[in-house]
């Protein structure tokens, strides 16, 4: 099939399953006048890749992952920790959100938001906050 069936076989666009191929994640057939022909087992992979992408893997993970995906001897055991890997790591990125919402909370807590140009939001993103006396903490 073509790269316009494989994307809508696959979840993808025509640009991101051309990027993937740039960057030896698939690898589709070439026939005769150049195009790509993609089989079922290219939409699996690619249907795989989409997959891991919206559990937000990095695009190295993404590759190990498939890499696993297709040896058939794999150890579980090696997937599984690459699960647990990047449950921490998108724990500990939910953790610095959370701190930065409360950051911003807090600023926008001690905005006046009136007429008045004085403004902490912008004066702690320029980094006066921290310099001007009686300046409340984020």
């Amino acid at each position: 099939m073509n790269i316009g069936d494989a994307a809508e076989a696959s979840g993808l666009s025509a640009k991101m399953i051309r990027h993937y191929e740039a960057i030896d994640l698939v690898q589709p057939q070439r026939r005769g006048n150049n195009y790509r022909d993609f089989s079922a087992r290219d939409v699996a992979e690619l249907s795989f890749i989409r997959h891991a992408r919206d559990l937000a893997f990095p695009l190295e993970e993404v590759r190990r992952l498939l890499a696993l995906w297709r040896d058939r001897g794999r150890a579980s055991a090696e997937v599984r920790q690459v699960a647990l890997d990047h449950v921490a790591a998108l724990e500990a990125k939910a953790q610095s959100l959370q701190a930065m919402a409360g950051s911003l909370r807090h600023l926008a807590q001690h905005c006046q938001g009136d007429g008045r140009p004085e403004c902490p939001i912008l004066d702690a993103l320029e980094g006066r906050a921290e310099r001007s006396p009686g300046h409340v903490p984020a």
